[in-house]
């Protein structure tokens, strides 16, 4: 019974130290890769506009300056402080490469929060 016993123990433990070996060795198990080389995988495009956006009693303005050789589609987001106030997600603007825009909104009374959201542009 003793001489079963090891071989299950041995066999549990076989896993266990191939994955240590290879971890040891540098090989990545779940990617099948060879050893680490050092190279960086490549980093994404920079893209988007960078948008400043002030609110003066119930008007909000942003202005939104893309830098980037991409076009990018920003959109005006207002929310209102009173609860029968309409808020506002405004339409999205194309914003080219080197060029700014402004975006206005406004609420009927005082605003909470207004906010400037992105994404890429379709190809």
């Amino acid at each position: 019974m003793r001489p079963t016993c090891r071989r299950t123990r041995l066999l549990l433990l076989a896993p266990l130290a191939a994955a240590a070996l290879a971890t040891s060795l540098g090989v990545r198990a779940a990617t099948g890769a060879g050893p680490d080389t050092g190279a960086e995988p490549p980093r994404p495009e920079p893209a988007g506009s960078e948008c400043r956006t002030s609110v003066e009693g119930s008007r909000v303005v942003a202005y939104c300056h893309n830098p980037y050789p991409s076009v990018d589609l920003v959109r005006l987001h207002t929310e209102c402080d009173r609860w029968w106030d309409v808020d506002a997600d405004g339409e999205a603007i194309a914003v080219e490469p080197g060029r700014t825009v402004r975006l206005e909104d406004r609420c009927w009374k005082e605003v909470a929060t207004a906010w400037v959201s992105h994404r890429p542009a379709p190809p």
